[in-house]
């Protein structure tokens, strides 16, 4: 069993409220070889909500307290990044996933690059909060 970002899944719950269908990921839901979860929907945020970036750091500076997530007009959404984040994880193990595929450049489920928390669109090396707990806890990592 795979664990993939529900946006990817063609689920509506991108901060916009749009997917970001990816057809493999689409089948291996349908087969039931995969289970979605939007992490900022589970951490209990509507659809659509403001853009969010992560300011101060990255995914694992969230978790450890040394940053946080804030949405575009500047309220402090950090718990409800590390409760999704925490249903993640939760799910992931509940499936028996060792796997996880993630939607790129996310502040929830970015891999290898999150936005730098400045909202212009820059980019910086870091993971969303939901990668890196799944990391930490030895879920495989893959970003569409």
């Amino acid at each position: 069993m795979i664990l993939v970002s529900a946006c990817l899944a063609g689920i509506p719950c991108r901060y916009d409220g749009g997917s970001s269908p990816v057809p493999e990921i689409q089948r291996l839901v349908a087969e039931g070889h995969a289970v979605a979860i939007c992490p900022e929907v589970a951490g209990g945020l509507p659809i659509p909500r403001l853009p969010a970036e992560i300011q101060g750091g990255d995914g694992q500076d969230v978790l450890e307290g040394r940053a946080k997530v804030v949405r575009q007009d500047g309220v402090d959404i950090t718990e409800a990044f590390i409760k999704g984040a925490h249903q993640a994880l939760s799910l992931a193990r509940k499936v028996g996933a060792k796997k996880a595929i993630l939607k790129a450049r996310s502040p929830s489920c970015g891999v290898t690059f999150i936005h730098d928390g400045s909202f212009t669109g820059a980019l910086r090396e870091g993971m969303g909060v939901a990668a890196a707990l799944l990391k930490r806890e030895g879920i495989e990592l893959e970003e569409r």
